[in-house]
């Protein structure tokens, strides 16, 4: 009797898991992405008056950007610390660890790229804003079929986006402009929001006020 028990109980867990498995993740809000776009419109609207010439003064210029992405980092993983304090539920704290998992690669290979960028090859920089864009759209689309439908259109977006980058960037003339950061980003995470906003915050919102 108790090894069936057990059975039972470890059946009903794994049909829980898998229930939940396959819902969308909701733990990425739009309110708190399509701040992270604010914010990187802002950077790029004050660029130039704070790196007036990137290539003589790169290492402001990273300072600028990788540390508008740290801010980001940090403001989704509060997020989400928070998220999961507030449930306090094992499968979703089990499904946030995988949405982590499946974009976090591609915010590690971007940084050590930077970091290998920035050391060893300087004269090559300029082609960062465009892998930036580049690895960040490969991290969504890894997270595809967690999200909401219409995401894989902002993956192609960043991935358009840093090649564009990579092939206005090539002559010189556009190396380092704010508008490389404002389009890819900026203009990227508003979709992301509108994303998420339109398939999941809207209905829900609709659904609660018909339940109510």
């Amino acid at each position: 009797m108790p090894s069936n028990l057990s059975q039972a109980l470890d059946q009903i867990s794994e049909i829980r898991r898998t229930m939940v498995r396959s819902q969308v993740f909701r733990g990425y809000r739009a309110q708190t992405t399509a701040i992270t776009g604010m914010l990187a419109l802002v950077v790029a609207a004050v660029q130039s008056r704070i790196v007036p010439d990137p290539w003589q003064d790169m290492p402001a210029y990273f300072a600028l950007w990788c540390g508008l992405a740290v801010v980001c980092v940090a403001i989704f993983g509060i997020e989400q610390y928070t998220r999961c304090r507030r449930l306090a539920s094992p499968l979703q704290n089990e499904r946030t660890f995988e949405a982590l998992e499946r974009f976090v690669p591609a915010l590690a290979a971007g940084t050590i790229v930077t970091i290998v960028f920035y050391c060893y090859l300087a004269e090559y920089s300029w082609m960062l804003p465009g892998f930036w864009s580049i690895f960040f759209s490969l991290g969504i689309f890894a997270s595809r079929s967690l999200l909401p439908r219409g995401i894989s259109g902002v993956a192609g977006y960043y991935l358009i986006g840093g090649c564009v980058c990579l092939i206005c960037g090539h002559g010189g003339g556009h190396c380092f402009s704010p508008w490389e950061m404002a389009l890819t980003f900026g203009i990227g995470q508003l979709l992301a929001a509108g994303v998420l906003y339109w398939n999941l915050e809207r209905r829900h919102g609709r659904q609660s006020s018909a339940r109510q």
